[in-house]
């Protein structure tokens, strides 16, 4: 193999782990992305132009997004999208009639409201359009957008304003969509998005953290909160699974 073709290979390999990560995380910072593949930044930044400009990935500011982040985007633009179908399902059945319930965004929260019985009479707060416009396809359930500054990273509201009309919410649930999950605790890349989050756990009686099993054991560089602080633990694992062993002493429900 001659140096050009091993340096495009390395190339190839190193793209094929920023849309994994992408996909994973459903939206990732150019600077976390230069650390994880220990890269420059300005090596990541071509790939992220290249990537886009294949229409494999989303480009913004500051760093990327999966395409699933699209209105239009299908379930085959989904990652993991069975998965997180099965972690959906589970959710689901702790929503009761007459619930005041507080959501971030992502895919799995997107495959919850898509989900969600037509004859269920409930309250959404959430911080992201893309789920508001899912969650107000459905008759009987009241959606209210907290809305505010867009991050151009996590498609959500973020900032003081927004932080303020959560403290005021008195929420059943938080169902919170996750990046980093391990025993320390859950944790995020973005400072403003776990902002958002700390507050939404004070103001609710009970949370429930979903994510998909490949992001168990995984630690950002940002704490959202330790495991004491959730209520329930969704994947779409069976709770006896070996993956979740570990974490049975430290989160009071496992589904």
């Amino acid at each position: 193999m001659s140096i050009l073709e091993s340096k495009v290979l390395l190339k190839k390999e190193r793209q094929l782990q920023i849309i994994h990560q992408i996909n994973l995380h459903n939206k990732i910072l150019s600077s976390d992305l230069s650390l994880i593949l220990n890269v420059s930044e300005d090596t990541i930044r071509r790939d992220l132009n290249e990537l886009a400009s294949e229409n494999k990935i989303v480009k913004v500011h500051g760093g990327a997004l999966s395409k699933s982040y699209n209105v239009s985007a299908t379930q085959a633009d989904t990652y993991a999208y069975d998965q997180k179908k099965i972690i959906a399902t589970k959710m689901i059945k702790l929503i009761k009639d007459g619930m005041t319930i507080l959501t971030s965004g992502g895919t799995t929260m997107r495959a919850i409201a898509n989900q969600l019985p037509n004859n269920l009479h409930v309250t959404f707060f959430t911080v992201s359009p893309l789920i508001s416009l899912e969650l107000a396809e459905h008759p009987n359930v009241e959606v209210i957008f907290l809305g505010g500054k867009i991050s151009n990273i996590s498609k959500i509201s973020v900032g003081g304003e927004v932080v303020s009309k959560i403290n005021d919410i008195k929420a059943d649930l938080c169902v919170l969509g996750i990046n980093g999950f391990d025993p320390e605790g859950i944790s995020d890349s973005d400072y403003e998005v776990v902002q958002v989050k700390k507050a939404m756990i004070k103001s609710s009686r009970q949370v429930v953290a979903t994510t998909i099993s490949e992001k168990l054991n995984s630690d950002l560089r940002l704490r959202v909160c330790t495991l004491n602080e959730i209520d329930y633990l969704i994947t779409e694992l069976s709770p006896s699974h070996e993956l979740l062993k570990p974490y049975h002493d430290l989160v009071k429900y496992i589904l």
